[in-house]
C-alpha cells in the first residue's frame, strides 16, 4: 500500500468539503465501500488531528434536539416534522393522530392544544463575590455565563417531570454559574477554587440524561456552579498502529464520528442519543450503545479515563492492552455520575471503519417467535452489529409514522400488506419486526446474514427488506421529538429500561404491561395505556428491555406526579421479575429509592466511602446513586 502523510489527508478532505455527518454519506452513495485505511509510516504513528469545526447546529433549550426540527401539524392537519436532518422530514404522516387516538382511546384535538410556558420563572443566582472574581481571572468572558436560560438549561436533563416544570411549572433549584473550561490544567485550578471557597460543582456534558442526574437540591444552600465540558472537545491523538485515540470528555458523539472516520476509523459507541451525549458523559453513565453486540459497551472501548477529582488528578502515563494492578482508581469513574470528579479525557478502542454496512428486517408472527429467535442467534450465530425486536404495538407505532403514498407506491404498499396478512398468515395485531445493521468485511457481513436468515426462518421469520431496517434504525433518532410534542397534547410520555436474563425476558414484559394496565384503571385514568416495549442489547446471559410508556392526563392536577408515581411502580415489577435497576441509563436520583433493594449495606457503604475518598469536603454535591447511612437504631 502506497504510504500517504496525514497532512495530505486532510489537504483533501479541505478541497472536497466538509466531513460527513454520517457515516452513510462518508461511505458514499449506494453503499460504496470506504477506501482502505490509511497506512502510515513509523514516524507518524501518533495523529494529532486539527481541532474540530466550530459547530453551527443549534440545540433547543425547552424540547429535545436540534432547534430546526420539531413534530408540528401540518395546515391540513396531518403530523410532519420539520427540517431535513432524519428520513421523516418533511413527509406528511396522516395515519399518527388517528392511531394514536385509537390505540389510547382518547379524543385528540387538534385545536385543544395545552401549550408550553417556557421560560419557566427562573431563580435567582447566590452571590459568590470571592469565586466569581477568581473564576473570572482564571477563564475568559466567552466561558462564563449567569444568564438565567443558560443556568436553567444546565439545571435539568430530560426526565419527563424536568421537562414538564420547564414547560408548565418551575425548578426550584438551578446552577447559580455556568462555565466552560478549555483545558484540564483550568479543571484542575476551578475544583482547586470550589474547595477554597466551599462551592458545589456539577459536570455537565450533552444534558440528555433521563435520570434527574443535573437536578439540584433546594437543600443545597451552597453556591453552585455547573462545569460545562463542551469546549473540550478535541480527538486529541490517534493511533493507528496500535487501534487507539485520546479524546477529550466534552466531544459529542455525533462528532466524535466525523474526525475519527476522517482517518478510517471508529469507536463504534451509538447511544441513541448519539447527537448530543458526550464521551465524558458516557463514561460517567456506564453507558451501552446500539452497536454494542460488535463494539462493546463503554467499559470494553474505554482503556484510560483522565478525571480531576477533588482528592487530586488520576492520571496515567502509560496505556496498556490489559493490566493487573489491583483496584485501578479510574474504573471507579465508570458509573460514576459526577460523583467523583469530572473526567477531561479518555483513551478508548478504535475500530476501522466498516468496509460494509447491510441494513436488514425480519417479521415474525409473534413477540414470543422474535425473542426465540434472538435467544437462538446468541446460541448458534453471530449477533449483527445491532438488532432490536419491538412488540407488535411498537411495529404500529412505525407504521402509523410512515408518510402518505400514492400511485404505484400506495398500491405496492397494498399489495405488500395482503401478501403478508393473507398469503403468509401473519396477523396485523400480533406480529412484531426485527430491525438488524450488519457490520464488517464483505465476508463477515455475508456471514452473518447467512447465520441470521436461516435462524430466523427456523422460527417462522420472513425477510422484510433492507429499505425497513433502515427506516426501523433511523426511526431511533426522529422518535425523541415525539415526547415533546405530545404533551402538548395532554399526553405524557418517557422511556425506562432494564437489563433480563433471557428465561425471565417475556415473563418480565408481559408483568410490567399488564401491571401498567391494570394501574391505569385502578386510578381511573383516561382511557387507555400507550405500554410497548423493544428487546435490544444481546448478552449470552440475557437481553437489555427497553420500555415506553404513555397516558392522557386530562383531567389531572398533577400528571407528572402521578407519571413519576406509575414508573415506580413499573420499576417495582420490573425487580420482582428478575430484571435489573438499569441497563444503561444509570440511577441518579430517579432510582436511586430502589439502591437498598439490590444492594447490600456493604456495597452502599463502600460507595459512601468511596465519596469520601475522592471528594472529602463534597464539593460534587448532586450525590447522584449515593445513598445516606441507615438511621440508629
Amino acid at each position: 500500500m502506497k504510504q500517504v502523510g496525514i497532512k495530505q489527508v486532510v489537504d483533501q478532505i479541505r478541497q472536497t468539503g466538509p466531513v460527513a455527518a454520517t457515516l452513510d454519506r462518508i461511505r458514499g452513495e449506494e453503499g460504496t465501500a470506504m477506501p482502505a485505511p490509511i497506512a502510515l509510516t513509523a514516524e507518524e504513528t501518533r495523529i494529532v488531528p486539527p481541532p474540530p469545526p466550530v459547530d453551527t447546529a443549534r440545540e433547543s433549550f425547552d424540547v429535545w434536539g436540534f432547534d430546526d426540527t420539531e413534530f408540528q401539524i401540518s395546515p391540513n392537519g396531518h403530523v410532519v416534522l420539520t427540517g431535513d436532518r432524519y428520513s421523516l422530514c418533511g413527509d406528511e404522516m396522516p395515519s399518527f393522530i388517528p392511531w394514536m387516538r385509537g390505540v389510547m382511546e382518547i379524543p385528540i384535538d387538534l385545536d385543544d392544544l395545552n401549550p408550553p410556558h417556557y421560560p419557566p420563572e427562573i431563580p435567582k443566582p447566590k452571590k459568590k463575590k470571592a469565586f466569581t472574581s477568581a473564576i473570572a481571572e482564571l477563564m475568559g468572558e466567552d466561558q462564563i455565563s449567569v444568564d438565567q436560560h443558560e443556568r436553567l438549561r444546565h439545571g435539568h436533563g430530560h426526565t419527563q417531570e424536568e421537562m414538564y416544570a420547564i414547560k408548565y411549572g418551575k425548578l426550584p433549584r438551578v446552577p447559580d454559574l455556568v462555565v466552560w473550561p478549555k483545558s484540564e490544567e483550568q479543571v484542575e485550578a476551578l475544583v482547586n477554587l470550589a474547595i477554597k471557597h466551599d462551592v458545589v460543582l456539577v459536570p455537565y456534558g450533552g444534558g440528555t440524561n433521563v435520570t434527574d442526574a443535573l437536578r439540584c437540591s433546594t437543600e443545597e444552600k451552597r453556591f453552585i456552579c455547573s462545569v460545562d465540558m463542551r469546549k473540550m472537545n478535541r480527538v486529541l491523538w490517534i493511533d493507528p498502529t496500535n487501534r487507539m485515540a485520546c479524546i477529550e470528555a466534552g466531544a459529542v458523539g455525533r462528532h466524535i464520528m466525523e474526525q475519527l472516520a476522517v482517518y478510517g476509523f471508529t469507536m463504534g459507541h451509538e447511544p441513541d442519543s448519539v447527537e448530543f451525549s458526550t464521551l465524558g458523559g458516557w463514561v460517567a453513565t456506564h453507558a451501552s450503545g446500539m452497536k454494542k453486540n460488535k463494539y462493546g459497551n463503554i467499559e470494553d472501548i474505554v482503556l484510560d479515563v483522565t478525571a480531576v477529582t477533588a482528592s487530586g488528578t488520576l492520571r496515567r502515563h502509560h496505556i496498556a492492552p490489559r493490566e493487573s494492578i489491583g483496584t485501578d482508581p479510574k474504573r471507579m469513574m465508570l458509573g460514576s455520575e459526577g460523583n467523583y470528579g469530572i473526567i477531561t479525557s479518555a483513551v478508548v478502542k478504535l475500530f476501522p471503519l466498516p468496509e460494509c454496512q447491510e441494513h436488514g428486517s425480519v417479521l415474525f408472527k409473534t413477540f414470543e417467535d422474535g425473542v426465540a429467535f434472538m435467544f437462538d442467534l446468541t446460541r448458534n450465530g453471530t449477533p449483527p452489529a445491532s438488532i432490536r425486536l419491538v412488540d407488535n404495538i411498537q411495529f404500529q407505532f412505525g407504521m402509523a409514522l410512515k408518510p402518505a403514498s400514492s400511485g404505484w407506491k400506495a398500491q405496492k404498499s397494498k399489495l405488500e400488506k395482503l401478501f403478508v396478512t393473507k398469503l403468509k398468515g401473519f396477523d396485523p395485531d400480533k406480529m412484531v419486526a426485527c430491525t438488524i445493521v450488519f457490520e464488517g468485511t464483505h465476508l463477515e457481513v455475508e456471514r452473518q446474514q447467512e447465520d441470521l436468515y436461516r435462524i430466523a426462518a427456523q422460527h417462522g421469520g420472513m425477510k422484510a427488506g433492507a429499505e425497513n431496517g433502515k427506516k426501523g434504525y433511523e426511526l431511533t433518532f426522529g422518535i425523541a421529538y415525539i415526547r415533546d410534542f405530545v404533551m402538548n397534547f395532554n399526553i405524557i410520555a418517557e422511556s425506562f429500561e432494564t437489563s433480563v436474563p433471557w428465561s425471565q425476558c417475556i415473563k418480565l414484559c408481559d408483568r410490567v404491561k399488564e401491571r401498567m394496565y391494570a394501574e391505569h384503571i385502578k386510578r381511573g385514568l383516561p382511557g387507555k395505556p400507550f405500554v410497548t416495549c423493544r428487546v435490544t442489547q444481546v448478552y449470552p446471559t440475557g437481553v437489555a428491555v427497553y420500555f415506553y410508556y404513555a397516558f392522557s392526563y386530562l383531567g389531572l392536577d398533577n400528571p407528572s406526579e402521578t407519571y413519576a408515581e406509575l414508573e415506580h411502580v413499573a420499576r417495582e415489577e420490573i425487580l420482582a421479575a428478575g430484571g435489573s435497576l438499569s441497563h444503561h441509563h444509570g440511577i441518579g436520583q430517579i432510582r436511586k429509592a430502589f439502591l437498598p433493594d439490590i444492594m447490600s449495606e456493604g456495597g452502599l457503604a463502600f460507595n459512601r466511602e468511596a465519596k469520601k475518598a475522592f471528594d472529602p469536603k463534597g464539593i460534587f454535591g448532586v450525590r447522584n446513586h449515593i445513598t445516606e447511612p441507615p438511621a440508629a437504631s
